[in-house]
């Protein structure tokens, strides 16, 4: 249970990592942040990335070996590589036009994947 709590945490703290880091560029795009001084943006960014570490935190602490979870640090690391990966791409997608997905970044999560596989292996 303890892993999967930390893996649906990870998964909601690359969606608000995600928006903190991409967000502004679709409220540029919308019209919306264009006028805004860099500073503001980064404030903007900085509020959404409070909740993506309210969520971080505790799912590396739940997931932890040391704490009772089922993942040592190589493990949880590569994990939240391959959420944050697949986040991205979703959002990426789904929110921001024009954007689509190549070969290349499909054998690039592939590789990732692979990643994920490696790391479990004892």
């Amino acid at each position: 249970m303890r892993a999967l709590w930390s893996i649906l945490l990870l998964v909601v703290s690359n969606v608000f990592m995600t928006f903190a880091w991409y967000g502004h560029l679709k409220l540029q795009e919308m019209k919306i942040s264009t006028s805004w001084p860099l500073i503001a943006v980064i404030l903007f960014s900085w509020a959404i990335a409070f909740f993506e570490y309210c969520a971080q935190v505790p799912a590396n602490r739940i997931g932890f070996v040391d704490n009772g979870g089922p993942f040592n640090l190589m493990q949880l690391k590569v994990i939240q590589e391959v959420i944050s990966l697949t986040v991205f791409t979703l959002i990426v997608t789904l929110v921001f036009k024009g954007q689509s997905l190549q070969w290349n970044h499909i054998a690039a999560f592939f590789c990732r994947i692979l990643a994920v596989f490696f790391v479990f292996l004892k």
